[in-house]
């Protein structure tokens, strides 16, 4: 079961990692039309489409990835003092009452969505229109990513409640530990408490 977990935070990465390409995308594109629109005097209808198309791929297409890495918001402030199977029974209750039916729901009207998009092969209303249906198959798709990785974090409050801890998941891009990082480079707090007090006596001085 774990291997299986893991293959699904890896796959829900490689979605992720693959999809953050757009912020590239996105960037080059708007750089491309400041310059010419007040460059040289040429603004293109379409762009402006297209940069609401690539940030909305971004922003659906994290959802699996940010929850892979127990990324979205949630009260700490109490929850992080809960035990592990009272967080388990609390993520558990959550994600039958709320995540399935909403994801379920964002999926199957996705699909249905892109389905007419398709259909009428539809198109943005400009001067120079792009197709809107491919877009619109990022929803089901994107949803379909994101019920994956919720089923992985229902197995794993079930494992919580029986073994008593969480499971690992897979591990990406991480804060700065500052004690660790401490540790790499071989400083100890009384080395930055005396550098602390030189850059404090030669302000005094200067």
């Amino acid at each position: 079961m774990q291997k299986l977990l893991l293959a699904v935070d890896r796959f829900s990465t490689f979605v992720g990692q693959a999809f953050a390409w757009s912020v590239v995308g996105l960037t080059a594109l708007i750089s491309w039309e400041v310059f010419n629109r007040y460059v040289l005097n040429n603004p293109h209808a379409w762009v402006l489409d297209a940069q609401i198309m690539l940030y909305g791929t971004l922003f659906m297409c994290a959802g699996a990835y940010t929850l892979s890495k127990a990324g979205h918001v949630r009260g700490d402030v109490l929850y992080g003092f809960f035990r592990p199977r009272v967080q388990a029974s609390i993520d558990l209750t959550l994600y039958i009452i709320f995540f399935l039916p909403g994801i379920l729901a964002l999926t199957w009207a996705g699909w249905a969505y892109f389905g007419d998009s398709l259909a009428i092969r539809e198109q943005t209303f400009n001067a120079d229109p792009l197709p809107v249906y491919p877009f619109k198959f990022i929803i089901p798709f994107a949803g379909a990513v994101l019920l994956l990785q919720g089923l992985a974090e229902i197995a794993r409050c079930v494992i919580c409640l029986r073994q008593g801890e969480w499971p690992s998941r897979e591990q990406d891009v991480e804060e700065v530990d500052v004690e660790k990082l401490k540790d790499m480079v071989h400083v100890k707090d009384a080395d930055i408490e005396a550098l602390d007090d030189l850059v404090v006596k030669q302000g005094k001085h200067s």
